[in-house]
């Protein structure tokens, strides 16, 4: 059990090597433990309310954390210090994630928007700007040159990551989407939303669904 923060506990993800874990609280700290002894090896203090998410770099090096302060924020694992901060939402961040590369960062809020950065200088690079409601969620593509985003207002999009230019709205679930994922080819979506229903969709980049996933 890793037991330590002082409020829920939202997320919770693998470093890649498997020998850690980085956990998301209310608290407004991220923690790092040792996955095999369960104990607390770091807390990542700096934000200025709710850590919705923690996510590492592909080399394990580094974690992103996503923000109630508006805010995403980049830490050095070792040793174990606030690298930057993303600033330039004016919602909450819901989440953040390290493109398949490292390079960027990809961030999705309350504003409406996602925003992608370079993970290196924390320069804002694109704005995807499209969405009608709160932003849940943003994914890389396995290749890193897509994103897909979900939606309070019920849909989830497709981005050239290079551009910022919206590739194809996927429509269909009658209530909010909270997150959109991947498959390991590329070559499909998998949406999960508040209708009590998850949907597959090819990555055409055509408004179709192939299948909608009821208990």
């Amino acid at each position: 059990m890793l037991a330590g923060h002082a409020a829920r506990v939202v997320t919770a993800a693998w470093s890649p090597d498997g020998q850690h874990i980085v956990t998301a609280s209310n608290d407004s700290t991220a923690r790092i433990w040792d996955a095999v002894a369960g104990t607390q090896l770091a807390v990542l203090s700096g934000h200025g309310a709710s850590v919705f998410s923690a996510a590492y770099s592909p080399d394990g090096r580094r974690i992103v954390t996503a923000s109630d302060d508006n805010t995403a924020r980049i830490w050095d694992v070792i040793p174990r210090a606030q690298l930057a901060v993303l600033s330039g939402h004016s919602g909450f961040v819901e989440s953040a994630r390290y493109s398949p590369d490292g390079r960027r960062i990809v961030t999705a809020s309350e504003d409406k928007t996602a925003r992608i950065w370079d993970a290196a200088t924390d320069a804002k690079l694109i704005v995807l700007a499209g969405h009608g409601d709160t932003v849940f969620c943003a994914a890389w593509s396995p290749d890193g040159k897509r994103i897909v985003t979900a939606s309070v207002d019920r849909t989830a999009r497709i981005w050239d990551a290079v551009t910022g230019a919206q590739f194809a709205v996927l429509a269909g679930h009658t209530d909010l989407v909270f997150s959109a994922a991947w498959s390991p080819d590329g070559r499909r979506i998998v949406t999960a939303s508040e209708d009590k229903t998850a949907r597959i969709w090819g990555c055409g980049y055509r408004r179709r669904t192939h299948h909608a996933l009821r208990p």
